[in-house]
């Protein structure tokens, strides 16, 4: 799925450090114009792309290509990691020498993740440099709700400075590729089981809700078999990952009705009754959905 960053003509890109207790909704598979990279600093993130399951560990540098269909499925409760997009008129601008012609391709070779894990010291330099140029940023709450940047909502990135989170970027992105090219240790993939990457297509399609014996049918396995591989190969059980993507469409719901009701939008987005729909939100964000919506949700402009 393509989606669109809305980065304004002032800014070459973005920003942000993405934290899982902070999330209040799942990014379904997509790509993007810009070129993005992740670095990893605490607990565990993975990702599927094209087949494979990668989990990444603390130092490790990420790059996603403009055409490069990518997801995070799973995460550690205490897990961050930066995310940086760059503007496809940065890169032309900024490199002009064979040495960074890696970074204007559309997508990774052999439609892998291509990564590296970093040296301490050269992680260290990173995250000192990334949450400088942080400063001045918007709220870190608001950041990771509207992680996506406002596909369904009317929101869009700003910075107090866009001068200096410009240069900060240019000099962001040149470094990374140097470290990138300097470093070969690298982390092998899980090769997902073709009934694994269909559940995966048929929940992330979003256009119903899946039980397991339907789901299960669809992906030609049984339900203890998908279950039992599910889990093994993306790293959180089946039904985790089903109360996620329900949470993610909660909040679409929440925000784009005319009214607040905690309870509609709960059902709307597949949850069988109020009480499932608080234990499912009380387990992952640890309060309940009353508190995280006082925080600050937004709700679409009519």
């Amino acid at each position: 799925m393509l989606v669109d960053l809305k980065l304004r003509d002032a800014y070459d890109g973005l920003l942000y450090l993405a934290e899982a207790a902070r999330h209040l909704h799942m990014l379904h598979s997509h790509h993007h114009p810009e070129l993005e990279a992740n670095l990893i600093v605490n607990g565990s993130v993975s990702y599927v792309v094209d087949g494979e399951r990668f989990t990444f560990l603390p130092r490790t540098l990420l790059w996603f290509f403009p055409e490069q269909e990518h997801q995070v499925v799973a995460q550690s409760p205490d897990a961050q990691y930066f995310v940086a997009a760059f503007k496809h008129s940065l890169i032309e601008r900024a490199c002009r020498t064979a040495s960074y012609d890696g970074l204007k391709q559309k997508s990774c070779e052999g439609g892998s993740i291509l990564h590296t894990v970093l040296k301490s010291e050269d992680a260290d330099f990173l995250q000192r440099m990334m949450r400088s140029v942080m400063d001045g940023s918007l709220d870190p709450d608001l950041l990771n709700r509207e992680a996506g940047f406002g596909q369904a909502s009317d929101f869009v990135f700003e910075h107090h400075d866009p001068d200096a989170l410009n240069a900060g970027l240019h000099f962001l992105l040149m470094q990374c590729w140097r470290y990138q090219c300097a470093s070969r240790e690298s982390t092998s993939p899980v090769c997902l089981n073709r009934a694994v990457i269909r559940a995966l297509e048929f929940l992330n399609d979003g256009g119903r809700d899946w039980s397991l014996t339907e789901l299960a049918k669809a992906a030609g396995a049984s339900k203890s078999s998908l279950s039992r591989v599910f889990h093994r190969q993306i790293g959180v059980p089946l039904s985790r990952y089903r109360n996620s993507l329900r949470l993610s469409k909660f909040l679409e719901q929440y925000r784009g009705a005319e009214e607040n009701n905690i309870t509609e939008a709960a059902f709307a987005a597949g949850f069988g009754s109020y009480a499932q729909f608080y234990k499912v939100f009380q387990e992952t964000y640890k309060c309940g959905p009353r508190e995280a919506l006082a925080r600050g949700v937004t709700k679409t402009q009519k």
